[in-house]
């Protein structure tokens, strides 16, 4: 239930549970009653000649075993959570549960994380065993956005570039995955201009890389640069202090050519590294960053 922003779909799920459990009652009572339909108690319809069907009762059997599963129900709902936001007296959640299991998962697993506390980021990348456990650490929190090759995709930072939007030390690898990031780009297509002081800022920009881009227009929107040199410096290269994108280098998060840039400056963007602190270990942490800092290193494959 944590997942509605609303509070009304608890009350939704519990009285959908409820009216859903007196319907099937409702339903057993409706079906338990009979009516003569004619004098031999049958329904008047016959097939194949002779088979007759009859309007019999339900069987008590059936009858019993329908009211003990909606009793069964009914006592389920009230020992766990069932409706909507109640927790259920014995106090059982799937959370809890999963902390649980997490927590006994990674007592297991201290044996054999003891042994890299405290080992520097060069050694940790240059063990063997180090590495193939921060492999697996990586496939496992990081691959679904940055590619199983690090490589990332449009909006996903490539890990393997040598290009660091907060810094590529060990350190601000580490504090990267542990507190995330929130890269903010406002959409500044009022603080330049017109359109047309857009697209020259657009190809300003495109020039700072030696992009294809139209040198008049280029030179039109160096001017106009200045509001972007706040967060990316009057020479445009960047600033990792807040994470603002080296713009000289020809490495396009978003896309590049006017299009691209042109649609980033008027709408602006927002990026979101989800924090890994409450899902991974310092040990673990320090593993990740070392092979993540090492993929910089690696010559391509």
């Amino acid at each position: 239930m944590s997942d509605f922003l609303h509070g009304g779909w608890s009350v939704y799920i519990a009285v959908a549970t409820v009216l859903g459990l007196a319907g099937c009652l409702f339903l057993l009572v409706v079906a338990s009653r009979t009516t003569q339909m004619a004098a031999d108690n049958t329904t008047g319809h016959v097939f194949d000649g002779d088979l007759v069907e009859m309007n019999n009762p339900l069987p008590r059997w059936w009858m019993v075993l329908f009211v003990l599963t909606v009793i069964f129900a009914v006592v389920y709902g009230v020992l766990f959570p069932t409706f909507g936001n109640m927790p259920g007296v014995l106090g059982w959640s799937s959370q809890a549960a999963l902390e649980r299991d997490q927590a006994r998962a990674l007592e297991s697993m201290q044996p054999v994380y003891a042994r890299f506390a405290g080992m520097a980021p060069d050694a940790l990348a240059a063990d063997p065993e180090a590495r193939a456990i921060s492999e697996r650490l990586y496939v496992n929190q990081c691959a679904m956005c940055h590619g199983s090759d690090a490589r990332g995709s449009k909006g996903f930072p490539n890990l393997s570039d040598g290009d660091w939007l907060h810094g590529g030390s060990h350190e601000k690898i580490v504090e990267t995955i542990t507190q995330g990031r929130q890269g903010v780009m406002p959409p500044m297509g009022a603080a330049v201009g017109t359109d047309e002081d857009i697209r020259n800022v657009a190809h300003y920009v495109m020039s700072l890389s030696n992009t294809p881009h139209d040198a008049a227009r280029a030179t039109a929107g160096k001017e106009k640069f200045v509001v972007c040199g706040a967060c990316h410096g009057a020479d445009g290269k960047g600033n990792p202090a807040v994470g603002a994108p080296n713009l000289t280098d020809d490495i396009w998060l978003h896309g590049a050519g006017e299009a691209a840039i042109t649609a980033m400056i008027r709408n602006g963007k927002t990026n979101v590294m989800p924090a890994q602190a409450g899902r991974l270990t310092p040990t673990q942490i320090d593993l990740l960053a070392a092979y993540v800092g090492s993929l910089s290193k690696t010559p391509a494959r």
